[in-house]
């Protein structure tokens, strides 16, 4: 099972980079060349992308991979006490 408040965490910043920017999930799409069906998904935390098109979003952001993932820009009280560790136990 995936993560759903890591998906969300990671939908909402590409949601505040996108709007600090004044993109519509429209523009961001034909910049990334992304359908806006999957910006919509990716937003929701309904898509677990790959490091590859986080790469994509990270250089039309103009910002590192680890800034795109620092959600404490959007939530101070963020940890990671909420994620879901797979074991094989």
């Amino acid at each position: 099972m995936v993560n759903e408040f890591l998906l969300k965490e990671f939908g909402n910043r590409i949601r505040k980079l996108r709007i600090e920017r004044d993109f519509s999930q429209e523009k961001l799409s034909f910049i990334t060349g992304f359908h806006r069906t999957y910006i919509g998904m990716i937003e929701r935390g309904e898509r677990n992308i790959s490091l590859t098109n986080m790469a994509v979003f990270a250089k039309v952001f103009e910002v590192n991979i680890s800034e795109l993932l620092d959600f404490n820009i959007i939530n101070p009280k963020h940890t990671f006490v909420n994620y879901e560790i797979k074991s094989g136990k």
